[in-house]
């Protein structure tokens, strides 16, 4: 369940306060949760936090931009360069043992940033205007993650995509990521979306024809295994911006990338 600014403010200002730096293995630790002892931490304040860490500004057309030289830019280019030597010494470990290197990314706010939507939102979310959003194909990258999905494949490791999207927004999707330069792997043998209506079999504990109660963890997790057990990969790295992306096994090293505007439980 995806929950907004105002209904995860606390844990969002704990993010802030942490300077939102999530390095590899961080997911274990799990997600930091509201106190309901003390008056939380003031909205207000919180927004204008958030602002300062991504350097917020709107661009010539008037769309909200993340800064290059903002703390947000930089704790992702230390995220991705240790993701990177990692991923080389993996590759090269995997070949060894005669395994088949893989790399999981999720795709909101981990390849495709959406803050200009949160902050037009007022860091609030409907279902509705979040698919207008997400159809318009326009998003910019998160900074450094189309390098990275492109640093991947030329060291000879498969990259898979494992999304809360829908099979309805496969086609923006693809555009998006190619227009923001990750245009690797992007056919439905690599991309996993939700498919409500026909979910895969290796969802069948929690997924039927029409009927969908998995859980972002049940969801992830349960795509990997297929990618490892089916598929015959070995993931050696997964990459999200929420907990919920990265739990459940099956992950190889997890990377937290940063994201204080909303949770996904």
């Amino acid at each position: 369940m995806r929950k907004s600014l105002r209904a995860a403010a606390a844990g969002a200002a704990c993010v802030i306060a942490g300077a939102a730096l999530y390095g590899a293995g961080a997911a274990t630790a799990g997600q930091s949760t509201a106190n309901s002892t003390h008056e939380p931490y003031n909205i207000g304040l919180l927004t204008k936090d958030i602002d300062t860490y991504y350097g917020t500004t709107a661009d010539s057309n008037g769309v909200y931009q993340a800064s290059p030289t903002s703390p947000y830019a930089k704790d992702l280019a230390r995220i991705d360069a240790d993701a990177k030597k990692y991923i080389d010494r993996a590759a090269r470990t995997s070949r060894a043992h005669h395994q088949k290197p893989a790399v999981m990314f999720d795709i909101d706010d981990t390849v495709l940033l959406s803050l200009d939507y949160e902050k037009r939102n007022n860091y609030g979310y409907s279902s509705a205007t979040w698919n207008d959003y997400v159809n318009q194909a326009n998003r910019p990258a998160v900074f450094g993650s189309p390098e990275l999905i492109r640093y991947a494949q030329s060291k000879g490791v498969a990259v898979f995509y494992n999304s809360g999207l829908t099979e309805a927004q496969r086609g923006a999707a693809v555009t998006n990521l190619k227009r923001v330069g990750a245009d690797v792997n992007l056919d439905a043998a690599h991309m996993f979306l939700k498919d409500s209506a026909n979910p895969p079999a290796y969802l069948k504990d929690c997924a039927t024809p029409g009927t969908w109660t998995c859980t972002t963890v049940q969801y992830k997790a349960g795509t990997r295994k297929h990618i490892e057990k089916d598929l015959g990969y070995k993931i050696v790295a997964d990459f999200g911006d929420q907990y919920s992306d990265l739990d459940g096994g099956y992950s190889g090293r997890t990377y937290k990338l940063p994201n204080p505007t909303y949770f996904v439980g």
